[in-house]
């Protein structure tokens, strides 16, 4: 097996540590008090995801369209860096994602006794699971080395805008100016930018 075939095992690898440990501790959330209605969650949450993880398919899938345009050289460097920003986004999704604990949600709700967590990550960034899935993504896409994953890259980043502006929405209401304040020294996405 050569280095570059190690390095994109490596990625496979770690997407799906992430698609267990997230499936093994879905379970046992708090009740939830309020949500956002399914066609909402399925249009502008789901499907953009499930496009996004096409787009990063085999390039089969593709033929010679334009979205196969190969704009990354495929070499071991170019993967070693992709590699590193998938295990850097996963443990940050992880790590997270354990900090939520029970008040977790794969959709935009409030919990009954839903809890602010401001430690770990959340202490400079007010979602970091989505920023570690960003540069989970970038990673794949920079693995792809193809416009699709750029493309990608897009579809996930305007789909998680939308989503954290409605929980940020959800968590002024539920949290009031505690939430203000914690908005104002904190990051959306990445600190310093956004």
């Amino acid at each position: 097996m050569t280095t570059g075939t190690w390095l994109k095992t490596g990625i496979d690898l770690a997407w799906k540590c992430v698609a267990v440990y997230w499936l093994w501790h879905a379970w046992g959330n708090k009740a939830t008090l309020r949500t956002e209605g399914w066609p909402t969650q399925a249009l502008l949450y789901w499907a953009p995801l499930v496009v996004a993880f096409v787009l990063l398919g085999p390039g089969e899938w593709f033929g010679h369209s334009w979205l196969r345009e190969g704009i990354v050289p495929h070499v071991v460097p170019v993967f070693a860096v992709a590699l590193l920003l998938v295990v850097a986004g996963a443990t940050l999704a992880c790590w997270s994602r354990h900090l939520l604990g029970r008040n977790w949600s794969s959709v935009v709700q409030v919990k009954r006794e839903h809890e602010l967590v401001e430690s770990g990550p959340y202490r400079w960034i007010r979602h970091p699971i989505y920023t570690g899935l960003l540069l989970m993504f970038a990673g794949s896409a920079l693995d792809v080395g193809d416009v699709r994953g750029i493309l990608a890259v897009g579809i996930v980043l305007v789909s998680f805008g939308w989503k954290l502006r409605a929980e940020e929405r959800m968590m002024q209401a539920t949290f009031g100016d505690r939430y203000l304040r914690y908005r104002q020294r904190t990051a959306a996405l990445i600190p310093g930018v956004w």
